[in-house]
């Protein structure tokens, strides 16, 4: 049975070695394909940004990139959100979202849609895009982190295998192998 146990240990540190590999080397490459996906955009920081001039190619550069692109969308939009806005224009070029009121467009005879709005459109897919990759490099990181916690658990679970954890010492074999009786206070 004692075999049994030694076997299953080595077989145990094995999966955990492995895997613990695995995911470092998943991270590795998560890690740079974040990068190399970022870095192929030629995204340069803004003066404004806290990476000014700065190539974004990183998850941390694009979310900074991101929170800039939402503060220029706020001032283009005088603070508002998609949401706050009217969804087309009426005759005056105000923004309603009360269909009766907005203007028609003459050649299709449908409401004149608010193109402001579509401003928001456009910030929001870019942003999650941003926000998605300092998301994903995070997780590699996460895996990295992961990884090296399962090898480390594999190595030591194979050292503590392999050095006889199992076994038992001789002089402790013998200790429990007495009878309480002839223990002597």
């Amino acid at each position: 049975m004692r075999k049994l146990f030694e076997y299953g240990g080595i077989a145990a540190s094995i999966v955990l070695i492995a895997s613990g590999a695995g995911a470092i080397g998943t991270g590795i490459l998560g890690v740079n394909e974040v990068r190399d996906t970022l870095a192929r955009e030629h995204i340069v920081g803004t003066p404004d940004s806290s990476i000014p001039g700065q190539t974004v190619d990183t998850g941390s550069e694009a979310k900074a990139f991101a929170s800039v692109m939402r503060k220029h969308t706020l001032e283009i939009t005088g603070g508002q959100v998609y949401a706050d806005m009217g969804r087309f224009l009426d005759e005056n070029g105000k923004p309603t979202s009360d269909e009766k009121l907005a203007a028609k467009d003459p050649k299709t005879g449908q409401p004149v849609a608010n193109p402001v709005r579509d401003i928001w459109v456009t910030e929001t897919a870019l942003t999650t895009a941003l926000n998605t990759s300092f998301f994903a490099e995070r997780v590699a990181f996460f895996s990295i982190v992961m990884g090296a916690a399962l090898l480390l658990t594999g190595i030591g679970f194979l050292i503590l295998t392999l050095g006889g954890a199992l076994r038992t010492r001789p002089e402790v074999a013998r200790s429990t192998l007495r009878s309480p009786a002839s223990v002597t206070n």
